[in-house]
């Protein structure tokens, strides 16, 4: 896989709280120029980008962000907010509270509410593994798997860690067929995007990866 391939799976990223709207434009044009699979970004600038790119570009952007413990009606008034500017995919966070209470039911319906919203357009729902045992990350694969969302994602980027080749495993081992994976957090490499990309993950969250590539587009690697 070359340079090109692997960035044609990366969500391009910035959602520092001083983020400004040259830091978003210039983020968006390496997405365009670089082919990635997307631009990652606050809510906030959704509109101007789509309004500017329309379908040259597709847009992302996170909900209930970072920590996820709003309210479900207001994840739902987020999500629809993000939608009417154009989002093309969300990133939405569940409520680890719900998953340390052991109440997956209130977890799998706030997902399946938000995925009702987004249709044809690609959900994908952070778990935040780091804040999570084995067996929450297993249950969180299932109530993901049962909403129907498209893809399960290792975390914010704003935990006290991010994605580990240990979390992917037991996403591979206890997703359904229709949802993929997307890790994020701490991929500051090049061999941090081969590993993960190896491991089956089909999305990459990262801020460095254009930087790492731009020069090695037409490298194997990896397989």
């Amino acid at each position: 896989m070359r340079g090109r391939d692997i960035l044609a799976k990366v969500d391009h990223t910035l959602l520092k709280p001083t983020a400004t709207e040259a830091a978003i434009f210039e983020l968006a044009e390496e997405a365009v120029e670089f082919g990635t699979a997307s631009v990652c970004v606050p809510p906030t600038f959704v509109k101007p980008l789509k309004l500017h790119y329309g379908p040259a570009l597709t847009v992302c952007t996170v909900i209930g962000f970072p920590l996820g413990y709003m309210t479900t009606s207001a994840k739902v008034a987020e999500a629809a907010d993000a939608l009417a500017d154009g989002a093309d995919e969300l990133d939405m966070v569940i409520n680890r509270g719900f998953v340390k209470d052991g109440d997956y039911r209130a977890v799998t319906e706030e997902i399946f509410r938000i995925k009702q919203l987004c249709g044809d357009r690609i959900l994908k729902v952070i778990v935040e593994v780091c804040d999570l045992t084995d067996e929450e990350i297993i249950e969180c694969c299932h109530c993901v798997t049962a909403a129907g969302a498209d893809f399960i994602k290792t975390s914010t980027g704003f935990g006290s860690s991010g994605a580990t080749p240990h979390a992917v495993q037991l996403f591979k081992e206890n997703i359904g067929p229709n949802v993929r994976i997307k890790a994020a957090g701490g991929i500051r490499t090049i061999e941090d995007l081969v590993t993960y990309i190896n491991l089956g993950c089909d999305r990459i969250g990262a801020s460095a990866a254009v930087g790492l590539l731009r020069n090695r587009l037409e490298e194997d690697l990896c397989e």
